[in-house]
């Protein structure tokens, strides 16, 4: 026991031989936000650099939220260590005395009793039960107080990695939109009738009617033949469009009393728009109060609607492969990393501040995309 209290103190100062929970998982973002870093870099070079710029800003994205994930959960673990510590102030003051006390007596002093022998005797045998339990209190105590050091390094350490990541999802973000308008090598299915898509956009009243007269506005180019692959096939597998959750479901009202047949989507600003499967764009362009809206058509008689895009990539006709981008959500990216932490400090997903609106329609009437698409629950 001599020595224990200033071997816990050595001992914290040393290195961290375990891993938490949440460092690992922090651990993990870091390692795909330097994937990201790299693939960013070799991007110039790929041969199809919308794809490859698509792939970097979604590793970005993932990346960035499962870094604040893993800091929100070490805020969560600290805390949580720090209210034992509190709770149990005072037995924990108790053990520190104690200990501090074997600590300054002699070794053999602790063996000598003024009853003599006998009383040697059971003090040695009060030391041995004892020691072994003060051994393993100290060893849990070294154990948090180590834990709590490393969490908070990681935190600290957060803040750099942060600057970096934004950074360079911003910069894929802004390399993304040019490559997509520098683009022509997409095959395009139809073209706009002006004056028809202009008078569709003034009479439709709703989402529906606006739909169903997408086939007067819009001319199929006969000359063009592409094989696309079946929709039907994709029932029950498409990924969401976007990185998010999905906070109300198909004919869910709203706090507003409002009820769509649709999915409504939480996501970050600016987080990136793709296609769940191959399509043809129908419509892009302001509908009605739904903000920015993109209609694809991923098979013959469907309709795949997304609303409350912030700025769409693409123009009407062009048909494109599954997983390329069609756009960003609105608002504006974070300036203060430590902002960017805090947001996320609850984990109620706060920050998740747009909002996708998902619908899907087959002959002209909406179908529960829950029978189409697996994505994360609200």
């Amino acid at each position: 026991m001599k020595h224990l209290v200033l071997a816990l103190v050595v001992a914290l100062a040393g290195p961290v031989t375990a891993q938490t929970d949440p460092t690992m998982s922090a651990q993990a973002a870091i390692e795909l936000l330097d994937d990201a870093r790299a693939a960013l870099d070799n991007a110039d070079r790929a041969g199809d650099r919308v794809e490859a710029l698509t792939q970097t800003v979604q590793a970005y994205e993932a990346g960035l939220a499962a870094l604040r994930e893993g800091l929100r959960q070490a805020r969560v673990r600290e805390a949580a260590i720090q209210g034992v510590f509190l709770a149990e102030n005072d037995r924990l003051a108790q053990l520190l005395g104690v200990l501090q006390a074997i600590e300054a007596s002699p070794e053999p002093h602790l063996l000598l009793h003024p009853e003599g022998p006998l009383g040697t005797a059971r003090t040695g045998m009060i030391l041995s039960e004892v020691t072994p339990a003060l051994n393993r209190e100290a060893t849990r105590l070294r154990a948090a107080l180590q834990e709590v050091a490393m969490l908070r390094a990681l935190q600290e350490a957060a803040v750099s990695t942060l600057e970096d990541g934004l950074a360079g999802v911003q910069q894929a973000r802004t390399e993304l939109s040019q490559a997509v308008s520098n683009r022509t090598d997409l095959p395009k299915r139809f073209l706009t009738d002006e004056e028809a898509m202009e008078n569709l956009i003034a009479t439709a009243d709703t989402l529906e009617s606006f739909a169903s007269g997408l086939m007067t506005a819009t001319v199929e180019d006969t000359s063009v033949s592409i094989a696309q692959p079946d929709f039907q096939e994709a029932q029950g597998a498409l990924d969401l469009p976007v990185l998010g959750r999905v906070i109300r479901r198909y004919n869910d009202t709203d706090a507003a009393g409002v009820t769509r047949p649709g999915w409504v989507i939480a996501t970050r600003p600016l987080t990136l728009v793709t296609t769940p499967w191959a399509a043809t764009i129908r419509y892009l362009g302001p509908l009605l109060d739904y903000g920015q809206v993109a209609i694809l058509e991923p098979g013959e008689d469907y309709l795949l609607v997304l609303a409350g895009l912030g700025q769409l990539f693409g123009e009407v006709g062009d048909v494109l492969p599954q997983g390329a981008p069609i756009g960003l959500m609105g608002g504006a990216a974070p300036g203060d990393p430590q902002a960017f932490l805090i947001s996320n400090g609850d984990g109620s997903g706060a920050e998740a501040s747009e909002t996708l609106y998902l619908e899907l329609r087959y002959r002209g009437e909406p179908v529960d995309p829950g029978d189409w698409f697996v994505g994360p629950e609200g």
